[in-house]
């Protein structure tokens, strides 16, 4: 079972290494105009269609696993807290290798939530291909169309800068990711309102008991 998730891990590398348009630094815009520009470009690679059918399994997943890496993580994490706070069984685990052993573990039905700026980093690909051989469905997140990870995935949400500085991602980048985490998870809100409503009371709680 692990060979085949190896290899194609093994293959992701090897992609991003032969070219790859996120695997050469380009230079930098300014945030501002960079930001904007992701943003904009949403309503293009961000249909309405597609949030919709991503929500769709998500409604219907008896549990989530949200996986990431590097600076993905915080997206990771914020949408993460979302869907739990409208009620749906979410595991994130910050260990890859425990995000892999949790996505093989996921029943017909789950879904895992793959994001990954370039696509291509090889223990997102991974838990993501082992979801996917559980037989759960996997909605990635990536700003690219052509990737390791949208070729194994059965929803791909595009969105998201594509320029790297000094070989990282810019905020540019997160921020078209975040934005999309919030439609999907206002777009889920829709089809699941009535269940949602009395987790997301309990969420109100919750952060009202930090305020002082």
């Amino acid at each position: 079972m692990t060979a085949p998730v190896v290899t194609a891990a093994a293959s992701a590398g090897s992609w991003a290494r032969r070219g790859h348009p996120s695997a050469k630094a380009r230079p930098a815009k300014p945030a501002g105009h960079a930001s904007r520009e992701a943003l904009d470009d949403l309503a293009t690679t961000l249909t309405a269609d597609r949030l919709l059918a991503a929500a769709t399994v998500l409604n219907a997943a008896p549990r989530i696993v949200v996986a990431a890496a590097g600076l993905s993580a915080a997206v990771a994490a914020d949408a993460a807290y979302r869907l739990r706070a409208l009620g749906c069984v979410v595991d994130a685990p910050a260990d890859f290798l425990t995000a892999q052993l949790a996505a093989a573990q996921l029943p017909p039905g789950a879904v895992c939530l793959a994001i990954s700026h370039t696509g291509a980093t090889r223990s997102t690909v991974d838990t993501a291909r082992r979801a996917r051989h559980a037989g759960a469905e996997v909605i990635s997140l990536t700003s690219y169309a052509q990737s390791p990870l949208s070729e194994t995935s059965t929803h791909t949400l595009v969105a998201g800068g594509q320029d790297l500085v000094f070989g990282l991602e810019t905020m540019a980048g997160r921020i078209a990711h975040l934005v999309t985490v919030d439609a999907l998870t206002q777009t889920l809100l829709t089809l699941r309102a009535t269940t949602a409503e009395q987790t997301l009371h309990l969420s109100a709680d919750v952060t009202a008991d930090h305020f002082y």
